[in-house]
């Protein structure tokens, strides 16, 4: 552990000069990319200081422990040395989690997308619940939050909702979000009083820049159209909706909360450079997992991964098997528990290749 710790050691103060130098200094891409690089090497570099020097002082102790003829002395070298080697692999054990390679895509900013699914008016309210409680959760983060494109239902809530999320390590936390969500509750629709089961599905796709992929703009369609929602007198007046199909692959993507025709179509063009980014990751995803599936964090979106049980006041979480008695909380935005467990379910399972891999 200590080479592969000396060799990120080597490499962050390879990445300090190299940001110094006036080519690089000039080039804000990769002085970006070399900035993001050196912040991540700076936190496993601080804490390999705070491990060496503990290793030094155990050796101090062990050492007068052996050689000291003064008892007072070796009797606080025994209280030292008792205080110290469980500090020592208590970083060791975090040291092994920060050597764990990290998913590039961390760091990167979210688009999220929220869709009713089945369970018709009541799967679109259900869809509107969870995205108030990400909006909550989004908030309690300290991000940002930037609606894109949205159809509300007939009913309430949305058949469709997508949002651009910004800040520190979102799509670290939030790719454990995509999936099937479904929820177990009497429709306010429902006369009789029983119990409905409706879904909706989350993806939260890494919001890809033009370094991550390239668009040939002869392959895209875009079309303008009135936008529907609020806005003002220039609603269904002018054309600064905007929608645009890729056409090898089908996707489309539109976007109409803005009241300028060129914003949309910068926001329907990441929203759009993401998807196309999503499906490479699934591709490559694919072919370096064939052997196994991924507990957590392969987010399928046909994949169940969340119950919402109103009548018992329950939410599980299928892949991990965690159960929580409180709902009304996790709908205020309370889903850190969750992300937290799928993080620590997903780097013990990384853990353990990187231990095979090593046998």
């Amino acid at each position: 552990m200590l080479e592969q710790l000396e060799a990120i050691r080597e490499r962050y103060e390879e990445v300090s000069q190299q940001m110094t130098m006036p080519e690089i200094v000039s080039d804000m891409t990769k002085f970006t990319r070399l900035s993001k690089e050196y912040k991540d090497l700076e936190k496993i570099v601080n804490q390999l200081k705070v491990y060496k020097n503990v290793l030094s002082n155990i050796e101090g102790a062990k050492d007068i422990i052996a050689n000291e003829k003064d008892e007072d002395m070796r009797d606080l070298a025994k209280e030292e040395l008792d205080e110290l080697l469980p500090k020592r692999d208590e970083l060791e054990a975090i040291l092994k989690e920060m050597l764990i390679p990290k998913d590039p895509n961390d760091s990167k900013n979210v688009i999220l997308e929220i869709r009713a699914g089945t369970g018709g008016d009541e799967a679109s309210i259900f869809a509107g619940d969870l995205f108030r409680m990400y909006q909550r959760f989004i908030e309690k983060q300290g991000w940002r939050m930037t609606l894109l494109d949205h159809n509300e239902g007939t009913a309430g809530g949305y058949k469709e909702i997508v949002v651009q999320v910004e800040g520190d390590d979102v799509y670290g936390k939030l790719k454990y979000e995509s999936g099937v969500h479904r929820v177990q509750r009497v429709p306010a629709t429902e006369s009789q009083g029983r119990v409905h089961t409706s879904a909706a599905t989350v993806a939260a796709l890494p919001e890809a820049d033009e370094v991550d992929l390239t668009i040939n703009m002869n392959d895209v369609r875009i079309d303008t159209f009135c936008s529907s929602g609020a806005g003002g007198q220039s609603v269904n007046t002018t054309y600064s909706a905007v929608r645009m199909v890729h056409i090898p692959t089908g996707v489309t993507v539109s976007c109409q909360d803005e009241r300028s025709q060129i914003k949309n179509r910068e926001k329907a063009l990441s929203v759009l450079r993401s998807r196309l980014y999503e499906m490479e990751m699934a591709k490559h995803n694919e072919a370096i997992s064939a052997e196994r599936k991924d507990l957590v964090g392969n987010g399928d979106r046909s994949d169940k991964i969340r119950t919402y049980n109103y009548p018992q006041s329950r939410v599980t979480d299928h892949r991990i098997g965690l159960t929580v008695y409180n709902l009304p909380t996790v709908m205020e935005g309370e889903i850190g528990t969750f992300i937290e467990q799928l993080r620590m379910a997903d780097n013990a399972e990384k853990m353990k290749e990187n231990a095979m891999a090593v046998a």
